[in-house]
């Protein structure tokens, strides 16, 4: 199957598809302007899950300190973004949506000057801004339920924004519903919001269900690794013990530059990190 482009009803707003890669793109500007950003989207799309298979069996293995760096572009992003985390468990696996987002947004500025630009993948977003703009996203739980929002401007230069956690595309090891991450680029957003919904976590708790990751997905880079599949039902205590061992792992990212700020979300409760997150109307605790 090749890869598929459509150009959205509104107009603005470009679809880009191949295999599991999924695209929502957008820019400001006049109509020719966006059409051109679009080509340049389109055109660097068309090799981008090729790139990826070529070297998945080194994506998917475990990144050590001194471990070898891939060879294609996309790949070499996943490498820098996990890199900084290879003392604990990682795959650059782990900053793969992230990379591809900034790929293509990389692509877009560069073929013509745009003011404001995002490429959306599943919910890691790269953002292109310039002075005097800014980009305001909302944050849903599960079930719909509003979370808040994310105002970002040029001069806190952040270009990326990344949420994982248990009822994401991928298997987590934590218990978080959702972890959003604001950094430098998509692909440093995707590789910290994997480690920091797996730190939102109660090791060995009885109430806490997990099952070997390739029993689920037997491709999942996560090997025999154990995935929580579920919960029964956890105090309010046990609920904020395992919150709190999540913001201490962003705040120690947020101390070596890795991230510009987080927020996470377990059940009724939550902890923020940063000044870009705007609560919606219902209490929130700040880290």
């Amino acid at each position: 199957m090749k890869p598929a482009a459509v150009l959205l009803p509104c107009g603005t707003r470009l679809h880009l598809q191949h295999g599991p890669i999924d695209l929502i793109i957008g820019a400001d500007g006049a109509k020719e302007i966006r059409a051109f950003a679009f080509k340049a989207a389109t055109q660097r799309f068309e090799t981008v899950l090729e790139e990826l298979v070529c070297e998945l069996d080194l994506l998917r293995t475990p990144l050590r300190k001194n471990a070898p760096i891939p060879e294609g572009h996309i790949a070499k992003r996943m490498h820098w973004a996990t890199q900084p985390h290879s003392d604990t468990f990682i795959t650059r696996m782990a900053a793969v949506a992230g990379s591809v987002a900034d790929t293509i947004l990389d692509a877009m500025v560069t073929a013509i000057p745009l003011n404001r630009a995002y490429v959306n993948n599943g919910g890691d977003i790269a953002i292109h801004l310039t002075p005097g703009t800014k980009f305001v996203m909302s944050m849903s739980g599960i079930n719909g339920r509003d979370l808040g929002r994310i105002m970002i401007s040029y001069d806190q230069r952040i270009g990326g924004v990344a949420t994982s956690g248990r009822h994401g595309r991928s298997l987590s090891m934590g218990i978080a519903d959702s972890v959003t991450v604001l950094a430098a680029c998509a692909a440093q957003a995707d590789a910290a919001a994997t480690l920091i919904a797996n730190t939102v976590d109660l090791p060995h708790h009885p109430q806490i269900l997990r099952c070997a990751a390739n029993l689920i997905d037997p491709d999942s880079d996560l090997g025999q690794r154990p995935v929580v599949t579920g919960y029964k039902t956890l105090s309010d205590h046990n609920i904020a013990k395992a919150l709190n061992r999540g913001i201490r792992c962003a705040r120690a990212m947020q101390t070596h530059d890795d991230i510009a700020g987080a927020a996470l979300f377990l059940n009724d409760d939550m902890r923020l990190l940063g000044n870009s997150f705007k609560r919606a109307k219902r209490s929130l605790i700040h880290a």
